[in-house]
């Protein structure tokens, strides 16, 4: 890494508050946002759209083959890019949420998409928030957070989230999945979900937006200033 940069990683369950938190740290610090899970949504999406079983590791290795997936950063936002095409808004849904769990378990895309998340955080300062960036993408980053709430609670912001987006799915599917993927995230044998040993651990249930930002804020400065 480059001593240079400072990197803050940001791990934690799903509906914790990693990615809207991290990304309005960022911008308050003049840093790069980085969503890792976005990319292996995009992973997820591109073989549902090629009708591969998820959960069939080879066949989703196989699925890498010739696919390119990419961030790129205009005026400070995150876009996804899958083939070229942005696909931000698809990986937001249900389907790539649960595709997203299964891809990140086979180790051909983790390492397909090791290299994109480490260049990307040698280049920049940058708050990269994932399940495994503390323990196995960027161990030496200055600042490790581990975000972290009740399963309702998570459970709630999701299906807010969801609302507010047309969907008509039920609070208890959203909590039912939320559960499910918190056991495959912090089971599975490659880089299972847990926070690094030397993260700082950060519970948000009850604790407002504006609040996790300002003690996410402040735990940064403390850490690198």
């Amino acid at each position: 890494m480059n001593n240079s940069v400072i990197n803050v990683a940001i791990d934690g369950p799903g509906g914790a508050g990693k990615s809207t938190s991290a990304r309005a740290a960022a911008k308050a610090m003049g840093y790069i946002y980085v969503d890792t899970g976005a990319l292996y949504r995009a992973v997820g999406v591109n073989a549902l759209r090629k009708n591969i079983d998820t959960k069939d590791k080879a066949a989703v290795a196989a699925s890498l083959d010739g696919i390119s997936v990419d961030l790129v950063f205009e005026n400070g936002e995150q876009k996804v890019l899958l083939n070229g095409e942005n696909v931000s808004f698809e990986i937001r849904t249900p389907p790539a949420s649960m595709a997203a769990s299964d891809v990140s378990a086979v180790p051909e895309v983790r390492a397909f998409l090791f290299d994109l998340q480490r260049d990307i955080a040698s280049r920049n300062n940058c708050i990269m928030d994932g399940r495994d960036i503390g323990t196995v993408v960027l161990p030496d980053a200055q600042v490790k957070i581990f975000l972290t709430a009740s399963a309702e609670e998570r459970a709630q912001r999701r299906y807010k989230e969801l609302q507010a987006k047309g969907s008509t799915v039920s609070f208890q599917s959203v909590l039912d999945e939320l559960i499910e993927r918190d056991y495959n995230d912090s089971h599975r044998e490659i880089a299972p979900l847990k926070p690094a040993e030397d993260s700082v651990l950060l519970d948000t249930t009850g604790v407002s937006l504006e609040k996790q930002v300002e003690k996410i804020i402040s735990i940064i400065k403390e850490k690198v200033q």
